[in-house]
């Protein structure tokens, strides 16, 4: 088994680091190195806690942690780009929050109005985000339906979840396993714009799909 002193280490883990928190063309991977930063500050607070040479332990900890931590958010960095490369929709958006990919789909290109069957021409873009689930499977999709507070609380409810049925059954016909998605109707309940304008309750409208690495 080979054994690498302190220094080396550190240099070795240094060296993943960098290379994760860059893209192949030079440019840098914002995600990736909050990743790197957040990894490397949980693994100095690990180590300190660590019996031992208590300094040591704190820069190896970080050194570690920030190696783990810039992997994880180059892997979903690299997701984020293929899968904007592969969607042909501008109006489906992609937000990158460092832990999950949030992909959102507004009811303009989905459903028509109080309908769950979706829209013929949005298959092909969900075959895609189908494609790029199975091309980086250490991750889970959570389907959410939301709704505006237009009508019944109840109606609402049941819409929101016939919605995020109606995508589940797409992409697991797509080739995506039903172990690695969950669909799940918010209703009206998770607003995020004022339902007091059209414009408001037009992004309320939506079904947002969560893509986390597995822990």
């Amino acid at each position: 088994m080979l054994r690498f002193s302190k220094p080396v280490l550190l240099v070795i883990l240094g060296a993943f680091t960098l290379a994760a928190c860059t893209a192949p063309d030079g440019a840098p991977r914002p995600k990736t190195t909050e990743g790197a930063l957040i990894g490397g500050i949980v693994g100095g607070i690990l180590g300190l806690g660590a019996g031992g040479n208590k300094k040591n332990n704190v820069i190896i900890g970080t050194a570690i942690g920030a190696t783990l931590g810039g992997l994880a958010g180059q892997e979903l960095d690299r997701q984020e780009e293929a899968l904007r490369a592969s969607l042909s929709n501008g109006e489906v958006g992609i937000v990158n929050t460092g832990s999950a990919l949030v992909v959102t789909l507004p009811e303009s290109i989905t459903f028509d109005t109080g309908s769950a069957l979706l829209r013929s021409d949005l298959r092909d873009d969900l075959v895609a985000l189908a494609d790029n689930l199975n091309q980086f499977p250490d991750t889970t999709a959570d389907i959410i339906g939301h709704t505006d507070n237009v009508g019944a609380a109840g109606f609402n409810q049941k819409l929101s979840t016939a919605r995020a049925e109606a995508v589940f059954a797409v992409l697991n016909n797509a080739g995506v396993q039903v172990d690695r998605m969950r669909a799940i109707g918010r209703g009206e309940s998770e607003p995020k714009a004022s339902n007091l304008s059209q414009a408001g309750r037009a992004q309320n409208r939506r079904v947002e799909i969560i893509i986390r690495p597995v822990e």
